[in-house]
């Protein structure tokens, strides 16, 4: 059984794997992003509890504090684990957030994590059957551009500037379908995933050609902060 994994890494694994090897996912949700997969010689049915996923309650005062989706990933990323030994962060869009980790380490997130910024929090494991109904926070965004290239269409998004898109390359801060991209002269197409690290996320809807010869691109995004685009 493997970590949590991205879909780009799911992807490779399963390419890899070929028919040799009956795989199976699982992230602690129907549509979990990042999920845990198992390996078999042979094909044979797991249960979900097999996968030993954790669900993690973040308990915190709602009523007089918020919490966002980029604190609580940058308190996980540096409590001393690895990336891979946590999944989904999710929320109900109601205050109530929920995050998948490893079994093992359960005890390890319940007795670290007790601070969320500057919000006192206390995590505690829930059943399966207790998970959150995700709210789907993306919304749909159309840019105009002269190019396809990754760095143009980037920059359409978020505002940045050339030289910031430049500076977003050189920083490995660039992701095309969940991996790591250095090359701003790449075109990007239809269903591709771009990923601006600090910005956030979107997905190529559909590209059109206007009336002046350019490229009208829809987008499916999902922020992770909030910055004023142009």
């Amino acid at each position: 059984m493997t970590d949590f994994l991205d879909p780009g890494q799911i992807a490779m694994l399963k390419a890899i794997a070929g028919t040799e090897i009956y795989v199976q996912e699982y992230g602690g949700y129907s549509r979990a992003e990042k999920r845990r997969l198992y390996l078999t010689p042979k094909k044979s049915k797991r249960s979900i509890f097999d996968f030993q996923i954790a669900i993690c309650q973040i308990n915190y005062p709602s009523k007089f504090a918020r919490l966002n989706h980029s604190m609580i990933l940058g308190t996980l990323a540096n409590a001393g684990v690895e990336t891979d030994t946590f999944g989904d962060i999710i929320t109900d869009g109601n205050g109530n957030w929920q995050f998948m980790v490893k079994k093992e380490l359960l005890p390890f997130f319940e007795k670290e994590i007790n601070r969320i910024g500057q919000t006192k929090v206390e995590i505690k494991s829930v059943k399966l059957s207790q998970v959150l109904l995700p709210k789907d926070n993306s919304k749909e965004v159309v840019i105009i551009t002269s190019s396809l290239r990754i760095d143009a269409v980037l920059s359409g998004i978020s505002g940045h500037s050339r030289r910031q898109m430049k500076d977003a390359f050189a920083n490995n801060l660039i992701k095309l379908n969940w991996h790591h991209v250095i090359d701003s002269n790449i075109i990007v197409k239809k269903d591709d995933i771009l990923s601006l690290r600090f910005f956030g996320r979107s997905q190529i809807l559909d590209i059109l050609i206007t009336r002046k010869g350019k490229y009208k691109v829809v987008l499916k995004l999902w922020q992770t902060k909030k910055h004023r685009r142009n």
